[in-house]
C-alpha cells in the first residue's frame, strides 16, 4: 500500500516547466495569454476562464469565471457545493482572489453561499478589508445580493455518516489515488492563475477544505500569501495539499519572492518544497504539498512533495493540456 520514496537530487530537478516560445521578457500579446489550474479538474476551470480572455477580458474576470465553474458545475468532494463537511456535519467554504496590483479579498468558514470566490471579490472591491469569516462573511454576502441555499448534498451527508462510525481524521497523500484515473474524491483546492493580453496577472483559490476537519478550521486557500499570491511585477503562485504547511511557510508568497530573485517558476516551486522538507522532514513523508506558479512572461512551473500532483494549462495552442509535476518523493 505504501509507495517507494526517494529523494531526487537537485541536479535532476530541472524539468516540468512550460515556456512560451517568445521567451521571458517579451511584450505581452494576445498569443501570450495563459491560464493554469491545479489538478485534473483544472481543465474544466481553464476552459471556463479562457473565453473571458479571448473576448478581451482581464485576468481577474477570468480566474473568477474558472473558480465559479469549480464551485457550481464541478461536483467534487473538496470544492464547492459537493464538498465534504467538517466533523460536525457542517459544510463550510473558503476562497480568495487577488489581482496583480495587490488588491485581494477572501472569505473563510462561509456557509450556505454557492460562490465564495465572488463573495471574496466583493470583499476586495466593496470593503476596506481583506478577509471576512463565518457568520460575518455570510451576512455580508446576503447584503450584497447573494442568496442563501443549502449546499450539503445527500452524497456528502452519507459520506459523513459513514466516516462518523470511526470518526478518524487522517489526511491522505494523493499518490495512491492518482493511480486510479478519474478518481477525484480527495483532491483538494482549485487554484487558478491567469495572464491576460495586457500582461496582467490574477489568481483565485476555492475549496471546502479538508473533509472532517475541526469545525472552524481554516486552511491556506483564503490566506493571501499562503494559498495564493500575485504580483504583476514578478508572477503568481498557488498551492494545494495540507494547508497548514502552506500557512507555516507563507508558501505562495515565498514562491513569488523566489521568482523575484531570479528563479524560474519550477525552480521557485522546488525550492519552496525543499524548505518544507528541511523544516519538517518526518511530517513531509505523510502529507502532500504542491505548488503551481507562473511568471509575468507566462512561463509555468510546478513541484510537489509526493508523486501524483497534476495541473492544467490552457493557451492559444491548447485548451486541455494536463501535466504531471515532478516531486521530492516518488
Amino acid at each position: 500500500m505504501t509507495t517507494r520514496r526517494r529523494f531526487l537530487h537537485s541536479t535532476l530537478l530541472a524539468g516540468s516547466a512550460l515556456v512560451l516560445p517568445n521567451g521571458a521578457g517579451a511584450a505581452p500579446t494576445s498569443s501570450r495569454m495563459r491560464v493554469v489550474s491545479t489538478w485534473d479538474f483544472g481543465v474544466g476551470a481553464n476552459q471556463a476562464a479562457w473565453p473571458v480572455l479571448t473576448r478581451g477580458g482581464g485576468a481577474l474576470d477570468a480566474v473568477e469565471a474558472g473558480a465559479r465553474w469549480a464551485e457550481g458545475t464541478l461536483c467534487n468532494s473538496t470544492v464547492g457545493r459537493c464538498g465534504y463537511p467538517d466533523r460536525d456535519g457542517t459544510l463550510t467554504l473558503d476562497a480568495s482572489i487577488m489581482d496583480g496590483d495587490g488588491r485581494c479579498g477572501a472569505v473563510a468558514a462561509l456557509e450556505d453561499i454557492a460562490h465564495p470566490v465572488s463573495v471574496a471579490r466583493a470583499v476586495m472591491e466593496k470593503t476596506p478589508h481583506v478577509l471576512l469569516v463565518g457568520d460575518g462573511a455570510q451576512q455580508f454576502a446576503v447584503e450584497q445580493g447573494f442568496e442563501k441555499e443549502a449546499l450539503l448534498t445527500p452524497e456528502a451527508k452519507q459520506a459523513w455518516r459513514e466516516w462518523s462510525k470511526a470518526a478518524k481524521y487522517q489526511p491522505q497523500i494523493n499518490a495512491e489515488r492518482a493511480k486510479r484515473p478519474g478518481n477525484r474524491d480527495n483532491h483538494d483546492t482549485l487554484g487558478i492563475l491567469a495572464l491576460d493580453a495586457d500582461g496582467r496577472l490574477a489568481g483565485a483559490c476555492t475549496t471546502s477544505g479538508m473533509a472532517w476537519k475541526l469545525h472552524g478550521r481554516v486552511g491556506d486557500s483564503p490566506i493571501v500569501g499562503a494559498g495564493l499570491y500575485v504580483d504583476n511585477e514578478v508572477g503568481a503562485a498557488t498551492a494545494s495539499g495540507v494547508g497548514e504547511e502552506m500557512i507555516r511557510n507563507a508558501a505562495s508568497f515565498l514562491v513569488v519572492e523566489l521568482m523575484r530573485q531570479g528563479r524560474s517558476p519550477m525552480e521557485a516551486c522546488r525550492e519552496a518544497i525543499e524548505r518544507v522538507v528541511r523544516k519538517r522532514p518526518e511530517a513531509s513523508k505523510t502529507l502532500q504539498v504542491c505548488f503551481l506558479a507562473m511568471n509575468k512572461a507566462g512561463e509555468v512551473g510546478a513541484f510537489a512533495l509526493h508523486h501524483g500532483f497534476v495541473y492544467a494549462v490552457c493557451d492559444a495552442g491548447k485548451q486541455d493540456a494536463l501535466l504531471e509535476a515532478r516531486s521530492v518523493y516518488a
